[in-house]
């Protein structure tokens, strides 16, 4: 069961840019940089993942053809530079992150199936969507990637476009699938922030 794109919860993409935009601009901010580079840094993290996914699910890139993105972003972007440093909670950038991961992964995991696309390669989409900005806002920025912090990332929103595809399949309504991925993708990465859970890594030998 495909959850009609016009009808699937636009909210989530546009949740997904503002706060992916709002954690790019808040590293620009402890970079020290002026706004130009805070409104770059926005953009880059926010548009990042869902450019890649569009390009490979065959789609017009999101942000090409609507200006909408690109103006939240820059909005997001000025009202979080403006904002001083010692009012953001320490780990804020941490949770906007989380925030805009699971809300990017299942969204991408939508866009993909509407166009067509497999369900375990749509799953693949929403976690390319989710995690490719923060990965590109990190290494823009000269800090280690979230990527490799061995914290649970990619496995947070493996969960979120996992659980929304399978409920998707099983003809649960979209609006309540897309909620349930949200939820477990927020709780997984938010029970990474808090307690440092991780996956157990390779052994080395």
């Amino acid at each position: 069961m495909v959850p009609p794109l016009q009808t699937f919860l636009p909210w989530l993409d546009l949740a997904g840019i503002a706060v992916f935009a709002a954690s790019g601009a808040l590293a620009a901010a402890r970079q020290r940089m002026d706004f130009i580079g805070a409104c770059f840094f926005a953009l880059i993290t926010a548009t990042g993942g869902g450019t890649l996914r569009d390009l490979l699910i065959g789609a017009p890139v999101f942000w090409m053809h609507n200006a909408t993105p690109v103006i939240l972003c820059l909005s997001v972007a000025v009202t979080a530079w403006i904002v001083p440093l010692r009012w953001w909670p320490e780990r804020a950038l941490e949770w906007l992150d989380a925030m805009g991961l699971a809300a990017y992964a299942v969204y991408g995991a939508g866009k993909a199936l509407q166009f067509g696309i497999a369900p375990v390669s749509a799953a693949a989409a929403g976690i390319i969507t989710a995690c490719l900005g923060g990965v590109i806002r990190d290494i823009t920025a000269g800090v280690p990637s979230i990527l490799m912090r061995h914290e649970l990332y990619v496995t947070a929103a493996a969960c979120a476009a996992g659980l929304f595809v399978a409920l998707s399949r099983f003809g649960v309504d979209s609006q309540h699938a897309a909620w349930a991925g949200v939820a477990l993708g927020f709780l997984a990465r938010g029970a990474a922030i808090q307690w440092s859970l991780s996956l157990p890594g390779h052994r080395g030998h």
